[in-house]
């Protein structure tokens, strides 16, 4: 995907980078931790990506387009361009009343999509009609209770 020549330059020219701009840099600052890594899967993040790290990307099977696997670049084949993002609010604290109130709200002031905000044992896949073990006394203590037929 990329010329051979481009990326030996580009090496080069991160290499003067890193010696020249950000060698100084840390040098008189440093970082706040040793490696950075992400939240979701606790990959190690580089300082800098170029696209040598990416040279031997095949475009069509890992980035695609969009509306197509590997859906990298979204679901939709229009994106943003045909319809904006859903705006979600996360609701469901109080009563069942309550939480049905604020929705409509929420709803009526423009808001495209809800997150229904349950109690833990809701969220953890346990039926809070049982009332048993480790869930009994926490269905609905944080937020809208789920009960099975609703």
């Amino acid at each position: 995907m990329f010329d051979e020549e481009d990326l030996a330059a580009i090496r080069e020219a991160k290499a003067d980078w890193e010696a020249e701009t950000a060698g100084p840099t840390l040098d008189r600052f440093g970082e706040r931790a040793e490696t950075f890594t992400t939240d979701t899967g606790g990959q190690q993040v580089k300082r800098l990506y170029t696209p040598d790290d990416i040279s031997d990307l095949d475009y069509e099977d890992d980035i695609g387009f969009p509306g197509e696997e590997p859906y990298t670049r979204g679901v939709y084949s229009t994106m943003h361009r045909g319809r904006l993002w859903t705006m979600r609010q996360y609701a469901g604290m109080g009563t069942a009343s309550e939480t049905n109130e604020r929705f409509n709200y929420l709803i009526e002031q423009g808001s495209s999509g809800l997150s229904m905000a349950f109690d833990l044992p809701t969220q953890m896949g346990y039926d809070s009609d049982a009332g048993h073990g480790r869930r009994r006394g926490r269905q609905g203590r944080r937020r809208h209770r789920h009960a099975r037929g609703l």
